[in-house]
């Protein structure tokens, strides 16, 4: 009786360890050249080099007309950036870092005496996202989870991001 509950505990504990590590998923398909963000279509494109590889649906910074100018404003940047950095740890389940601010960025807030902000990311939803509302982010670019583990495995650091109006 004691090794049957020793086999079922170990089988429970293997079964936890793979739930959590299952987020991180492995992409053998052609090279993502360059993401894509449509802001007022709410979608973003994964592309090898012309061809579209992959669509989502996005939601964006609570104030999303127009660009990033200063930090607060709750606008998703427009411009090109590159996919700089990612974070397996992140509060939005995993999440990608996106170059703002550019230089011209940082001459523009600095021009009316303010920060441009930074910490913009293409991520995953909130720990609690059963209330969340369309375009809820502080200037980010969100997907659902699963979409994110996806975006996560195909999209390498370096790769350009287009961020339009």
């Amino acid at each position: 009786m004691n090794v049957i509950r020793l086999i079922a505990g170990g089988l429970l504990l293997a079964a936890l360890a793979s739930c959590s590590a299952s987020k991180f998923k492995t992409y053998n398909g052609p090279e993502v050249t360059r993401v894509i963000v449509n802001k007022g279509d709410r979608r973003m494109y994964l592309l090898h080099h012309e061809k579209v590889l992959e669509a989502y649906d996005i939601d964006l910074g609570f104030a999303p007309d127009g660009h990033k100018e200063v930090e607060g404003d709750g606008r998703t940047p427009e411009g090109d950036y590159v996919i700089d950095r990612r974070n397996p740890n992140s509060s939005y389940h995993l999440s990608l870092g996106i170059s703002y601010p550019n230089e011209m960025d940082v001459s523009r807030a600095a021009s009316v005496g303010m920060s441009p902000g930074g910490d913009i990311f293409i991520h995953g939803g909130p720990q609690d996202s059963r209330n969340r509302q369309r375009d809820w982010t502080a200037g980010c670019i969100s997907v659902k989870d699963h979409e994110m583990e996806d975006i996560y495995a195909m999209v390498r650091d370096g790769t350009m991001i287009s961020i339009y109006p």
